[in-house]
């Protein structure tokens, strides 16, 4: 059995050179042959294809597999260009603190953030808050909220009030 198989392997292998000697040149493959001739040759493995006479060399037939291999596993089709949107839970977080906390600049929001282990950039952060309408903290910390002013000055107003009331039952 092995005697005659070697037999037909010999044949073949003249067959391609003879091939090769009426073409005189390089054959040109399509997609599709150079497709089948990688997996065999590939299955085959380096030290047989260079005893084998081939209408290529084992080189370009493992280059052709590799090719095959990359387009496998290639991706890129299903990415899409530019960078992914930040998820709308961390932009809420992200105006929320900027909002409970005026006069944190980018970078304090940034640290908070990191705290949470929520990796953002003091650009991206930036770009956000700007969006959003909300000034800097420098100028976002000067316009004190309704909320905020009476928050600040509850003891004062209550103080002021109660001088008020006191004052007016002594004129009485």
């Amino acid at each position: 059995m092995n005697r005659n198989q070697q037999g037909v392997i010999e044949y073949l292998q003249e067959e391609v050179r003879v091939l090769l000697e009426l073409l005189g040149k390089k054959p040109r493959f399509n997609n599709g042959q150079r497709r089948r001739l990688a997996i065999k040759g590939k299955n085959l493995g380096r030290k047989t294809l260079d005893r084998c006479a081939s209408l290529v060399t084992p080189n370009t037939l493992l280059a052709w597999h590799r090719g095959l291999v990359a387009q496998k596993y290639d991706s890129s089709k299903l990415r899409k260009p530019g960078r992914p949107k930040t998820r709308a839970e961390i932009q809420e977080l992200i105006l929320q603190v900027a909002r409970e906390n005026r006069s944190w600049g980018y970078m304090r929001i940034q640290g908070a953030l990191a705290n949470l282990r929520h990796e953002i950039s003091r650009g991206t952060i930036a770009n956000m808050l700007k969006a959003a309408g909300l000034e800097p903290a420098p100028t976002r910390r000067h316009g004190m909220t309704w909320r905020e002013f009476l928050k600040t000055h509850w003891e004062m107003l209550a103080a002021a009030d109660f001088l008020r009331w006191n004052c007016g039952q002594r004129e009485d």
